[in-house]
């Protein structure tokens, strides 16, 4: 008979200090407690990454090193689990070959429905596949977009050849290109380019008939400036430097492919028709509509396929996903739509008995979709399955069978069992979650007054209805609106029209050496002030060099290869971990190692660090709510929202000159306790003359913007207007839109 619970004992995991816990089975169980409590290091560490590594070891050899690696948590015992799926909220893919139709897999079916009843025929499934040679656009070769030069940003008019007209790099006078142009007697090197007629100016550029047409002998050998950096740029072969690579992006833009409009395939599968469509004009429907129209494809020879279809443009549909097509590209889905797609996968599926394991599957969505979320979650634990969440939503506590509270603080302050039992008894608790539950809104202050305004004008990205708006400078904009309604859009194109610094939530660590460390730039400070005090010379005290251990190369682990077998990696033996040789160990600072300073936390290495440089630059971590991050915590293991503050913490400490910046729901990952820290980092951002366009679902920060744009009313190509801009307070109740219901809701 299978246990009625999860049963943990002595889980040590990261923070965890021995937690026993027993977690019922068959039950919707969320895992509450503020940001770094220990609560993702429970579920995804412990419980998931327990079930998994479980699971493949039940594989051959050769299949488990194809399989998901899991590392074995750090547990006395578990007792209770069953095969794990893990739904969370990394992005889908950075191919550009990626599309929902792909990632749902969609698009195959809909490949089979054209191969079979296209007309004309033109062949098999794959020959309807962008990623088949078959089937693709031999212009873009299946990407839809093409590399173009951006020719208008190569030259600055106001200035003459001699004062570096041309920007590219090398083209300056004194550099390798420049004689090639002002030298050839062609070209006036002194003369503004503004002051040039159009066919000299285009003989530059492109040299061919606009150079004959200047009645001038041009060298045998010239190449135009956008023939020459298109040869020695674009079509160069072999591995680019970064800074080739930087200048790739600055002067060229991408755009649709002009052969296949977009579509991604070649002439002959874009001209084969299904209900009179092609099978691009279908993929650019939205999922409810596409529904509705394969509903009446008839032909009892391919009704499997429409059956499968229809089940999983359904159930894309039910999950919220309705306004998107099927050629939208997985790298401009939000973290919450990624989510969403991978929920898809599973319910259908007739799989009981499971562990599903979510990661705030309410991310990216408005606070009126939320209870599609709960429903799908409530359906997934009544087919006889265990649903665990960790999530921050009230919303989702209150359906939650039970939910269990870590913490009561972050990181050392963390790691602790302080609450389980139901959604009531957790609202009398003096947990931080019971007390933040209990809170009253905080209350908004007078809004700021803005002296200017950022016009973004007649925007048609995606589903924008040719918007205009003026975004209030130098204070804090929230855009809002159901998911899909065009938000995103809308600050895409505040992005492009006006070059706003956009802080997201994609990862900021390359490799396992990415810490807080390196990437506040106070490693130097840390290695100047152990060499002072212990006259020695710096390096000594850098893991990549002089002081490294020799055996691991300053890693603290050393990892074998074993072919088809999972590779292993153990701690170092002879550094034991701690990355440095004895020598270097031994010197220290108030009694600390070079080693021990990566086990601080960034509060405790503020206070224990007795230099003024390391101070100022994490103080601005801690203001952004990450003062329990280790200083030596690889980046690779932050969370999206711990990312994002990462980035905010960076442009609090570097940013000098007036900037807009544009954050993608910044709440993500936070406990409630934790809002009012981002709101008085948003606010330091915005008190230094910055401008901060935030989109946000989260009532709490939208009731404390000075600046509301509301879209909708709702997804897709039911969104796409501008419903509502002005004070968040002047909203009126009854305007009857998804946001002002939610506030007068909230109020």
């Amino acid at each position: 008979m299978a246990s009625p619970h999860i049963s943990i004992r002595g889980a040590r995991t990261n923070n965890l200090r021995g937690v026993d816990v027993d977690i019922p089975r068959d039950r919707l169980v969320v895992f509450a407690g503020v940001s770094g409590s220990g609560k993702s290091s429970l579920v995804f560490d412990t419980i998931a990454a327990e079930a998994g590594y479980q699971l493949n070891e039940t594989f051959p050899p050769f299949a488990r090193n194809r399989l998901p690696k899991w590392t074995r948590p750090d547990v006395e015992h578990i007792d209770g689990l069953s095969p794990v799926v893990v739904i969370d909220q990394r992005r889908l893919g950075g191919n550009a070959r990626s599309t929902v139709g792909t990632i749902t897999d969609t698009w195959t079916y809909l490949r089979l429905l054209f191969s079979r009843l296209g007309e004309p025929h033109v062949g098999e499934s794959n020959h309807f596949s962008f990623n088949d040679p078959a089937g693709m656009c031999p212009t873009c070769s299946g990407l839809g977009d093409v590399v173009v030069t951006a020719v208008d940003r190569i030259l600055d008019l106001d200035r003459s050849l001699r004062q570096g007209a041309i920007r590219l790099p090398g083209f300056g006078d004194g550099n390798y290109w420049y004689s090639q142009y002002a030298d050839i007697g062609v070209f006036d090197p002194d003369t503004p380019l503004r002051d040039w007629s159009r066919d000299q100016r285009d003989a530059l550029l492109h040299g061919g008939e606009a150079a004959a047409r200047l009645g001038r002998r041009l060298p045998k050998d010239y190449e135009g400036v956008v023939e020459r950096f298109e040869r020695i740029y674009l079509h160069a072969s072999g591995d680019m430097s970064e800074r080739k690579q930087e200048t790739i992006r600055r002067f060229t833009r991408s755009q649709v492919c002009p052969d296949c409009g977009g579509d991604r395939l070649n002439e002959a599968s874009r001209t084969a028709t299904v209900l009179g469509r092609t099978i691009g004009e279908l993929s650019r429907l939205e999922v409810t509509e596409l529904a509705g129209l394969v509903r009446g494809i008839d032909a009892r020879d391919v009704a499997p396929v429409v059956a499968a279809l229809t089940a999983r443009l359904d159930a894309m549909d039910a999950i919220g996903l309705g306004y998107l097509g099927l050629a939208r590209a997985t790298t401009t889905l939000s973290g919450g739509e990624s989510q969403r797609i991978k929920i898809v996968k599973h319910l259908g599926s007739s799989l009981t008995e499971m562990l599903y394991v979510f990661d705030e599957p309410t991310t990216g969505l408005h606070p009126t979709d939320v209870e599609s979320m709960t429903g799908l979650l409530e359906r997934l634990r009544d087919r006889g399955n265990t649903v665990l969440v960790v999530e921050h939503d009230p919303a989702v506590m209150a359906v939650a069978d039970q939910i269990v509270e870590i913490g009561p603080g972050a990181g050392a302050d963390g790691g602790r069992l302080v609450f389980q039992g139901a959604f009531p008894e957790l609202r009398r608790a003096a947990t931080p979650t019971g007390r933040a539950l209990s809170r009253p809104s905080p209350l908004k202050t007078a809004p700021r007054t803005a002296k200017a305004a950022i016009t973004v004008a007649e925007a048609t990205r995606n589903n924008l209805r040719r918007v205009t708006v003026d975004i209030p400078a130098a204070v804090m904009t929230v855009l809002t609106g159901v998911a899909g309604s065009g938000k995103s859009s809308l600050a895409a194109e505040l992005v492009a029209q006006h070059d706003a610094v956009v802080i997201d939530q994609r990862p900021v660590g390359v490799n396992r050496r990415s810490t807080p460390i390196t990437y506040t730039g106070i490693a130097p400070a840390v290695r100047r002030l152990f060499a002072r005090r212990n006259g020695v010379p710096a390096a000594l005290f850098s893991a990549n060099s002089e002081g490294a251990c020799p055996k691991c190369d300053g890693l603290g682990v050393v990892y074998t290869d074993l072919a088809f077998m999972d590779g292993q990696e153990v701690v170092c033996e002879a550094c034991e971990g701690r990355r440095f040789t004895p020598e270097v160990l031994a010197y220290t600072v108030d009694g600390l190692s070079i080693a021990d300073v990566d086990a601080l936390s960034v509060d405790q290495a503020r206070h224990r660090l007795p230099d003024t440089a390391v101070d100022r630059a994490l103080r601005h971590l801690s203001q952004a709510g990450l003062g329990y991050l280790r200083l030596g915590q690889s980046l690779t293991t932050l969370s999206g929202g711990e990312c994002q503050r990462l980035k905010i913490a960076k442009e609090l400490r570097d940013a000098e000159r007036p900037t807009t910046y544009v954050l993608d729901e910044p709440t993500t990952g936070l406990h409630m306790s934790d809002i009012d820290g981002l709101l008085r980092v948003l606010d330091a951002l915005v008190d230094r003359g910055h401008t901060v366009v935030v989109i946000e679902h989260n009532l709490d920060v939208i009731r404390q913007a000075d600046w509301l744009i509301d879209l909708g009313p709702g997804p897709g190509r039911h969104g796409g207007n501008v419903l509502y801009q002005g004070h968040v307070a002047d909203y009126p109740p009854d305007a009857g839109t998804p946001t002002a219901r939610a506030l007068a809701a909230h109020r």
